[in-house]
């Protein structure tokens, strides 16, 4: 097999074998501890801009299968995993993991210390890295990699939200309610748990206007999840904060639910910041502690960002949600607006459903918000 290179802009690199196609990327090296569900992490949007390792050493074994994809296509820039399965077992399979990354030109390899990389990036943070089946000098790609663009100030949702806004291609059996969903990289399954549930969904560029948004009628407003910075994301953020002036201006009750990307850009609408964690939240066992109930969520995570709760002190906010990890903040509720968000993936896949009641809170607000209207 041929020859592959990782290298880090700490000076660090891995030699393995490809598995992938040829080429080079650049990207940020982060790892995810989940034990399977490797496709979907291939092709969830969040991933764009990052060479992810697997913690998991054997990977690829139940192959590829066309009902769990995230999105159209894999988004990583690079993948690096342990040991790549030959040998693919499950009945839904259309492919193998190998012929999924080459098809299409994912560069990936495997047969390096997985362990090692970890440890080096919990230790060093998450680090700007090159993936290379053509350079075989790691020092040049360790230089190439401390001059590589990096994530921090990069609007990389342009990159992955939808060129024009669209109606769901699924419809529900009884359609309830109308969503306008704020693309920035949505996973499929977010989309799916709200057609479960009676929504019709549209959805919207990241770049569309508050204005079309709201002339649209919705029930309910979702933003999504996404890569990058949030802080980058200016069009959107501007777009939420308009949308949000609205409702306080008109005494407007449409509701917002984001999830992770969407909910960094809401608390950003709102005044507060974020900031770059070490090396992020990657994995589907984090638990988080619901601060209303006292119940523990084993949540389904990936992202490198959070946000600072002092930042909205001030803002009619109360947090809802803590990582038991870090304690790091992980959901806030409006105190007078029907605005809530999570910074996990309530949707779970993979990973598990206890977190599925956020979807239901998003209908009960559209629910109430229609009864009052009508009142």
């Amino acid at each position: 097999m041929k020859k592959a290179i990782l290298a880090l802009e700490s000076g660090k690199y891995f030699v393995g074998r490809s598995f992938g196609a040829d080429g080079e990327r650049e990207g940020e090296a982060v790892f995810n501890t989940s034990m399977s569900g490797y496709q979907e992490i291939l092709t969830d949007p969040s991933y764009c801009g990052q060479i992810v390792c697997m913690t998991y050493p054997h990977i690829g074994n139940y192959g590829i299968n066309l009902q769990d994809m995230e999105s159209e296509k894999p988004w990583v820039s690079g993948f690096v995993i342990r040991e790549e399965s030959p040998i693919v077992s499950n009945w839904r399979s259309s492919e193998t993991l190998k012929n999924f990354l080459v098809r299409n030109g994912i560069v990936a390899m495997d047969g390096i210390d997985t362990r090692a990389l970890t440890k080096h990036i919990r230790q060093a943070g998450a680090l700007k890295a090159i993936i290379s089946t053509i350079e075989t000098d790691p020092k040049k790609l360790v230089e190439k990699a401390k001059k590589s663009r990096g994530l921090v100030g990069r609007d990389l949702v342009k990159e992955v939200t939808c060129k024009e806004k669209y109606p769901f291609f699924k419809k529900p059996a009884v359609s309830s309610y109308r969503v306008a969903v704020i693309d920035c990289g949505c996973k499929l399954n977010i989309i799916y748990e709200l057609v479960a549930l009676g929504c019709e969904v549209t959805i919207y560029p990241s770049g569309t206007s508050a204005n079309e948004i709201i002339d649209s009628k919705p029930d309910g407003i979702f933003l999504s999840n996404g890569p990058g910075d949030p802080a980058a994301v200016t069009s959107v953020i501007e777009t939420v904060r308009q949308i949000i002036a609205y409702n306080e201006k008109n005494n407007a009750k449409i509701p917002l639910f984001g999830i992770c990307l969407g909910y960094q850009m809401l608390c950003l609408a709102l005044g507060g910041k974020t900031f770059k964690l070490k090396f992020g939240h990657r994995g589907a066992n984090h638990p988080v502690k619901d601060l209303v109930t006292g119940k523990i969520e084993i949540t389904s995570q990936n992202h490198g960002f959070g946000v600072l709760p002092e930042s909205l002190k001030d803002k009619d906010v109360s947090f809802t949600h803590i990582n038991l990890y870090d304690k790091t903040s992980e959901g806030f509720a409006h105190n007078s607006l029907p605005i809530f968000a999570v910074q996990y993936h309530p949707e779970a896949s993979p990973g598990p459903h206890e977190s599925k009641y956020l979807f239901q809170r998003f209908i009960d607000l559209m629910k109430n918000n229609r009864v009052n209207k009508n009142a």
